[in-house]
């Protein structure tokens, strides 16, 4: 008999990185700009974002700040963080193959190793895994793990993976 999994804890920062992989999504699978999407976000969506898990507590307060930095930093970085995530890729895939949700996971996370070198890189990996589970019922957490451990050197070269 296997465990149930357990739901990951919910804090301010994980809601607004939530929040912001789903701005992501929005903003490629719509062509918007995503100045719009964060606007709509910050006047609409941030208060009922876990509305659709159906949490057995209160859904978290979002931290709107690193909400609009995380969407806007990763949406702004892509043209130059897109060639980094898929040379991390395994052969024969693409950015565009692994699709809106994945490629927003993947976007957030490549952006936070990049420019928020006060977040430590274990804590990105293991956010955007913990996430990952809240998207995905497949081996997508794995998939962004692996993908995120090998981007790490190269966006943080001074440090290891695990730091």
């Amino acid at each position: 008999m296997s465990a149930m999994p357990t739901k990951p804890v919910l804090n301010k920062r994980r809601a607004a990185r939530f929040a912001a992989v789903q701005a992501l999504y929005q903003a490629d699978a719509g062509d918007l700009a995503i100045d719009r999407v964060v606007a709509e976000f910050q006047a609409h969506r941030l208060a009922e974002i876990f509305e659709p898990l159906e949490l057995d507590e209160p859904s978290p307060a979002v931290d709107g700040k690193w909400f609009a930095i995380l969407a806007g930093g990763a949406w702004d970085a892509r043209e130059r963080l897109d060639p980094a995530i898929e040379s991390c890729l395994a052969s024969g895939w693409t950015l565009a193959r692994c699709g809106f949700l994945l490629r927003a996971c993947l976007r957030a996370g490549a952006f936070e190793l990049a420019e928020r070198t006060d977040v430590p890189v274990r804590v990105v990996l293991n956010e955007y895994v913990e996430l990952a589970h809240l998207f995905f019922s497949g081996d997508e957490p794995a998939f962004i793990n692996a993908v995120l451990d090998r981007l790490a050197p190269t966006l943080r070269p001074e440090r290891s993976p695990v730091t």
